[in-house]
């Protein structure tokens, strides 16, 4: 029997991965649990990614990508006459009204990394690329402090269930920008 060639089999596993673990959180995540979920064999799974750390970067890669998908739809980084502090603000309103599955899942990614020093480097590239935009219209030092506040911003949201509050969040923004 000839080997069928699927060239979104990595990344079908990849999305059951971010599936399983927004359904189940970190526990429930393994490769048998995936495979059943992408419904591929278990040796797909395990051919693609030799460990969970590898599976769980690549979903942590890719859950990454949801805020990086927000900040390019509204481009305001590019117009020097466009308010800094909105435009981040209204940022976190887009992504934090989106999926909230997918929001609450990359932060678990996120800080499961706390645990996991594979999953470090790919949870750094996060905040380190998005200071790195942000310097387009600030100093590095000013650009770290933004990325922290509205990483802290959006993580207690997450965990108080409250609901986002856009003018605070401008209003602390600009504080930081000065």
């Amino acid at each position: 029997m000839a080997r069928r060639y699927d060239p979104e089999r990595r990344r079908r596993i990849i999305d059951a991965a971010i599936r399983v673990v927004g359904a189940n959180g970190l526990a429930g995540l393994s490769h048998r649990s995936v495979a059943a979920e992408a419904d591929v064999p278990l040796g797909s799974t395990t051919y693609h990614f030799k460990t969970l750390d590898e599976l769980m970067v690549a979903a942590l890669r890719q859950a990454n990508e949801g805020f990086a998908k927000v900040i390019a739809a509204r481009g305001g980084l590019e117009d020097p006459r466009t308010d800094l502090a909105a435009e981040l603000a209204g940022w976190m309103g887009e992504w934090l009204a989106g999926d909230r599955t997918g929001v609450e899942l990359e932060y678990e990614l996120y800080l499961a990394a706390l645990r996991r020093p594979t999953l470090r480097p790919v949870a750094a590239e996060w905040a380190q690329d998005l200071a790195e935009l942000l310097c387009r219209r600030t100093d590095p030092v000013t650009a770290r402090a933004l990325v922290a506040l509205m990483d802290g911003i959006c993580l207690q949201v997450l965990l108080t269930d409250a609901s986002y509050d856009e003018e605070y969040a401008r209003d602390m923004l600009r504080r930081i920008i000065g």
